[in-house]
Formats: structure tokens, sequence, C-alpha cells
């Protein structure tokens, strides 16, 4: 017992100091949001604002067109991980349920693709979408993403998770009828929920996070997204750093409230096995 106890003590010492590793940064970013210009420099530091300047909110909107920079970042990041968790879905059930040949073979030739960096591929396609006219569009930013690497991970999660679910569901499923678009949309995919949940944070935290695709793609200020929006702040005139934080704050709230409303199917995902 007494063994038992000491395990148990180190494990919530060691999480409680992994915990304040994580919020002390998060409250550094809040607290300077809330401060002036001069209290952000200051020496020492000092952690709690006085007074709270929530005006910082406001100028943070007033100087940059930032509410156009959300929505980008919004719908980008939504169409992106909507068309994302649809694809691979589809395609995971296939390559987990469906017989057709070379099945494994175009499986390992297609996962081979996430070894590939993204620089690497960046300066073709950016040459193939410049012919059509989609560079500074979003168009690079939404299509691309959902049959890349990001896409190709989600294959594998979905096809992990369809292969542990029981073959007796696909054959009752023929049994009474069903075709495998009928069974993949009636029994398969409500099951997968939980591997949904997952796939569809993290496609939602790397689009809305992404800054290098953006950079090379768009030239325009008014198709920016919000991690292009957050340099705009930094100038050689100087960087008002209690605006820099406003912006960093507003922007990490839909992190937040997606991963608040699906963390339990998120951590589901990610523990069981699938088998109901």
């Amino acid at each position: 017992m007494n063994n038992k106890k000491w395990s148990m003590l180190l494990k919530y010492t060691l999480l409680s100091v992994i915990t304040f590793c994580i919020l002390v940064p998060f409250y550094w970013m809040v607290s300077n949001s809330l401060k002036d210009f001069q209290q952000v420099l200051s020496f020492p530091p000092q952690w709690i604002p006085s007074p709270f300047k929530w005006e910082n909110y406001w100028e943070l909107f007033a100087k940059k067109p930032f509410h156009m920079y959300l929505f980008n970042s919004t719908y980008i990041a939504v169409l992106v991980t909507f068309g994302t968790c649809i694809f691979a879905a589809m395609a995971g059930y296939a390559f987990a349920k469906i017989s057709f040949p070379l099945k494994n073979t175009i499986f390992l030739i297609l996962l081979s693709s996430m070894m590939i960096p993204t620089e690497v591929t960046t300066i073709p396609l950016f040459t193939w979408l410049s012919k059509f006219g989609l560079v500074n569009t979003h168009f690079p930013l939404i299509v691309p993403p959902m049959l890349g690497a990001g896409g190709m991970f989600g294959v594998f999660l979905c096809r992990q998770f369809f292969i542990t679910l029981p073959n007796d569901l696909d054959e009752a499923a023929k049994i009474d009828g069903c075709t495998p678009w009928q069974t993949f949309w009636r029994i398969m995919l409500p099951l997968a929920v939980p591997a949904m949940s997952t796939l569809s944070i993290l496609t939602f935290l790397h689009s809305w996070n992404e800054f290098f695709e953006p950079l090379v793609y768009l030239n325009s200020s008014e198709l920016y997204t919000i991690p292009l929006a957050l340099s705009l702040f930094v100038t050689d005139a100087g960087t008002e750093w209690q605006i820099v934080m406003a912006a960093a704050v507003v922007a990490t709230v839909p992190l937040l409230t997606v991963f608040f409303f699906a963390q339990k199917k998120f951590i589901e995902g990610i523990a069981m096995t699938g088998v109901k």
C-alpha cells in the first residue's frame, strides 16, 4: 500500500509540474494582452496587470480587419476538416473492408507520401497552380491538404479503426441487402464517430495554425489567415506586444472551444479499440 501511495504521489506531482509548465505561458499571454506597452516590457515582470487594459482588444480590431482574418481561418479550417474526414473515412473503409487488386501495395505507396516533406512539393505545386490562376486564392489551402500527407494520415487512422470492427457487421449488412455504400454510411460511419472526432480535432488544429502554405500562396492581405495576420503587427517601427498578445488570445479561443466540446470523443478515439 505504501508503494502504491508513493507511486500515486509521484504521478500526480509529475502531472502537476507538466500542467504548470503548460499553463504559465498561456497565463503570461493573457496577462500581457491586458497590459500597456511599458508593463509588458517591465523588469522584473509584472504578473498581474494594473490596471486591466481591455481596450487592447478593441485596438486589435480597430487597427487591422482582424474579424476578416478570423473568418478566413475559420471557413478554411472547417472546409479542410470536413473534406479530410469524409475522404479519409471512405478511403479508410475501402482499404480496411473492401477487397480489390493490389490493395495493400496501393496503400503502402500512398502511405509513403507522408514521408515527403511539404517543402519538397511546394514549388512543383505552386508552379502547377499558378498555371490555372489559383495562386493568391484560398484553393491551395483547402483542396491539397485534403489529399496530401494530412489526408493520408486520416486514411491511415480510419483504416486502423475500421480494421478493429468485426467483419460480422459487414456480413450481416450484406444479408440484409445493403450495398457497400449503405454499409459504410449506415453502419460503419456511425461507429467511427470517436475516430472522426480525433481526426477532426487534429486536422482543425493543423489547418488553423498553418503558416508556411498561406505565406507561399497568398499575396493579398484580405485573404490572410490568422498566423499571417499576427505577423502584420511585427514591423520595423516597433512591435506593440500587448496587441500581439491580444491577437494570440483571440486566435486561441476557437481552438480551446473545439477541444472543449470534442475532448470526450477525442480521448475515446485515442483509447478505444473500436469494438462496441
